[in-house]
């Protein structure tokens, strides 16, 4: 679909990634996660970098245009067991679950997990694009599964009808070529993860 928003994840979609960004165990890890209009939920299981497997589920609650309401998360890594949960309202403010601010994540509009490719798509369907615009995003990026979160700033830029360009503004110059399907799913992000197309997709 040319304009993702509006239309994106409005049926129900099975998705699954195949991990592949451990060098020393490539192929090794998946992710599966069930997204219905307004909800998703996830289960991943891969091996970190020091070769420790490690499992995270999580999650994502929005609203009708596509604002992340809640985000609840549980990783698993041998025998340390964390948990985050961030509630974001109308006016932009983020706190856990307690209640509690969390001052340093306002004015982020979206959530972006380490690592999953699922919440690529958030800007994609929140904020469309045309061919050739460019736009930065403020993101709460969670990495697991340590579960630490701060603010990341990125962009996205439309180079064709389902061929988006990422860019991390982090100083590290990290830049990634992302073709998505037609509700705005990664299918392929470059040295990371690939999808593993089930029966009837594309």
């Amino acid at each position: 679909m040319d304009d993702l928003n509006g239309t994106a994840a409005d049926a129900p979609r099975s998705v699954c990634w195949a991990a592949t960004w451990n060098p020393h165990h490539p192929h090794t890890g998946l992710e599966h996660v069930l997204v219905t209009a307004g909800t998703a939920d996830s289960v991943l299981l891969a091996i970190d970098d020091d070769g420790t497997p490690f499992r995270l589920a999580y999650r994502l609650e929005w609203d009708v245009q596509r604002r992340l309401r809640r985000a609840d998360l549980d990783a698993r890594r041998g025998s340390q067991a964390r948990v985050l949960s961030l509630r974001i309202d109308d006016a932009g403010h983020w706190t856990g679950a307690d209640g509690a601010r969390l001052a340093h994540l306002d004015g982020c509009l979206d959530i972006d997990i380490w690592p999953t490719p699922l919440t690529n798509s958030f800007p994609l369907w929140r904020s469309p694009l045309r061919i050739g615009e460019r736009r930065e995003f403020r993101m709460a990026w969670v990495c697991a599964p340590d579960l630490t979160v701060d603010v990341r700033r990125q962009a996205y830029t439309k180079l064709d009808e389902r061929l988006y360009r990422f860019e991390s503004l982090d100083g590290t110059g990290f830049e990634a070529s992302l073709p998505v399907d037609e509700d705005g799913f990664v299918l392929d992000y470059p040295g990371l993860f690939r999808r593993v197309l089930l029966p009837g997709t594309a």
